[in-house]
């Protein structure tokens, strides 16, 4: 669980909140429905123009990532890699057919069948990372979603905040419909800027963040399985390997 994604949402609502609070106002002074409805639905039609429905749907299936971190188990897929490694160097390449079954990564399981066919490691690294970008495009473009609705949500807003003007220019004649409409266009701005910097941009930067995070330990895993198909020394690349790994997990040299 990413316990920073909660305490913002938490923090940035609650100064809101309180801030309103503090300065005499209501909390019913902010929740327009009217507005709601306007930039919500605004936002999230234009959003829906510009993207087609398979970018659009692994956006809303990526929002679990803001609050659930990847699990990325760098230091136990450097010790498998190198076990691979030396039961390669002590028995064979065909020694690793047996592994392959019961490996749970399907990028190292399908590297590694690569490795036991023989096949050249240039052209495992060139399979393996065409893979890898596609996976970080697909991704890229769900962060795309949400830069959008970052992007589109002030501007509905602002329309929001136009429509209850014209509202109160048509009812000047009657004053006890010019509040609701001075409301909408002030809270219509309100939720538009809110919605775009307090979430959506927020998200769609922390879920790019944690797919860079996924990108790397794929390309350990290809840089491993590479050095395992040229045969070199498994004390070299779990050297290697190591230099993927944040300097605090790195194993300091006595």
């Amino acid at each position: 669980m990413d316990i920073l994604s909660i305490l913002g949402i938490i923090l940035a609502l609650g100064s809101i909140v309180v801030g309103q609070h503090l300065e005499g106002g209501h909390l019913s002074s902010i929740l327009q429905l009217t507005a709601f409805i306007i930039v919500a639905g605004g936002t999230l039609g234009a959003v829906m123009l510009q993207f087609p429905m398979p970018v659009f749907m692994k956006a809303l299936k990526s929002i679990s990532m803001v609050f659930v971190n990847p699990h990325v188990d760098s230091k136990g897929l450097i010790a498998q890699l190198v076990e691979l490694s030396n039961l390669s160097r002590k028995q064979g390449l065909l020694a690793l057919e047996g592994k392959i079954k019961t490996l749970e990564d399907p990028l190292l399981k399908k590297g590694l069948q690569m490795v036991v066919d023989g096949t050249e490691p240039p052209k495992i690294r060139e399979i393996l990372e065409v893979e890898v970008e596609m996976f970080e495009e697909e991704f890229a473009n769900a962060g795309k979603v949400f830069d959008g609705f970052g992007g589109y949500a002030p501007t509905v807003g602002i329309i929001g905040a136009v429509l209850g003007l014209i509202h109160v220019m048509e009812n000047l004649a009657d004053p006890s419909k010019l509040g609701g409409g001075i409301a909408v266009a002030f809270v219509a701005t309100v939720y538009g800027v809110g919605l775009a910097n307090l979430f959506f941009l927020p998200m769609g930067g922390k879920i790019k963040m944690k797919v860079k995070e996924l990108v790397t330990a794929r390309a350990m895993t290809i840089e491993g399985l590479v050095s395992l198909a040229q045969g070199e020394n498994p004390r070299m690349i779990e050297e290697k390997l190591s230099g993927y790994l944040p300097e605090s997990e790195r194993s300091v040299p006595e």
